[in-house]
Parts: structure tokens; C-alpha cells; sequence
């Protein structure tokens, strides 16, 4: 059985209680990238309707941004930008930039987190004030980087004929952009 510490309120915890729990977070926090290939792999048997699943779309995309020489944590982005499509599926965009945000670049980031109103631009459905919903970032810097994201690596990847790469060819980029030293605000 693993040892815990005693206190029931953090303000009774002792400096070597605490200590212990930095080390156990530590190793915990090295399987983040196990975790999130395994978040990645669950998108096979999500929730459907398209020609592919969403781990299809996911390589998809990932694929093409590889292709069109993105760097590593544009790459990155791309391949898990959805994974958080099943527990938050209207602000899974949100949720996956924060799962990013401590290792990737504040541009990979921003892009992540708000590609679903990017998005309703390709949308059949929507209203035109809905698909022009991203013009309410008209000013920000990363933009047009959104709006190019949304157009080569994400609207377009839902292609039943499209040979993407395997996610072995990922995972080593998974790993080293997930094991960085996190960056916070």
C-alpha cells in the first residue's frame, strides 16, 4: 500500500509531507504523454457520423501539418487538437490549449483554443453572423494563423482517401514537446 500523508487540511500539512507529494506529482507528471496518446487512441471509438473517426482526422491533420513543415508544436497541436472533443464538446478547444499551454508556443496555443469558432466558417448550416464569428479577431495577431490552421489542417481532414502517417511517427514529437519544462504565467 502507498504511503499518504496524514493532514486533512493542506494548512496542517508538514514541509516533508508536502515534499513527498512534489515527488509523487513528479513521476505522475512524466506519463502525460502516455496519457495523452491513450486520450488520442480513444478517439477511435468517439462519436461519429463522418466518413472517419476522429483519430483518423486527428493523424490527418497532424499529417498535413507535418507536410506543409510545420514546426513541432504547430505538429503537436494538430494531432490533439480534439481530444478533448468527449468531455468538453463545446469548449474542447479550451481545454485541450490548456493541456498545451505550459509546452507549446503562445501562437500553437491560442490557435488550439479557438479553432471550433474558426471553424463554423466552413459550416453549411450556420447563419453568416455565426460563420464570420472568428471576425471578432480580426486584430489579433495570431488570426490569419487560425484561419490558415482551420483551412489546411482541420476542414480538410476528414478524407477517407487521405494516407496519413502513423502515430508512431508522432509519439517521438509527443514525448519531447510533453516533457519540456512547463512555462507558466
Amino acid at each position: 500500500m502507498q504511503k499518504v500523508v496524514d493532514f486533512r487540511k493542506m494548512v496542517e500539512g508538514t514541509k516533508e509531507e508536502f515534499e513527498y507529494l512534489e515527488k509523487l506529482e513528479e513521476g505522475f507528471n512524466t506519463g502525460l504523454p502516455d496519457r495523452l496518446l491513450k486520450k488520442l487512441d480513444e478517439l477511435k471509438n468517439s462519436f461519429s457520423g463522418y466518413r472517419i473517426s476522429r483519430y483518423e482526422h486527428s493523424l490527418q491533420s497532424a499529417t498535413r501539418a507535418y507536410q506543409n513543415n510545420e514546426d513541432e508544436d504547430m505538429i503537436v497541436a494538430a494531432l490533439l487538437h480534439d481530444i478533448g472533443d468527449e468531455l468538453a464538446p463545446h469548449t474542447h478547444g479550451e481545454m485541450v490549449a490548456a493541456i498545451l499551454k505550459p509546452f507549446v508556443s503562445e501562437k500553437a496555443t491560442w490557435i488550439v483554443k479557438h479553432h471550433g469558432v474558426f471553424q463554423q466558417h466552413y459550416m453549411a448550416h450556420m447563419t453568416e453572423t455565426e460563420k464570420n464569428a472568428r471576425d471578432i479577431f480580426k486584430d489579433n495577431p495570431f488570426y490569419q494563423a487560425c484561419v490558415n490552421f482551420c483551412e489546411n489542417y482541420d476542414q480538410n481532414c476528414f478524407d477517407p482517401d487521405f494516407e496519413y502517417l502513423p502515430v508512431e511517427f508522432f509519439e517521438p514529437m509527443v514525448r519531447k514537446v510533453f516533457t519540456r519544462s512547463p512555462k507558466f504565467e
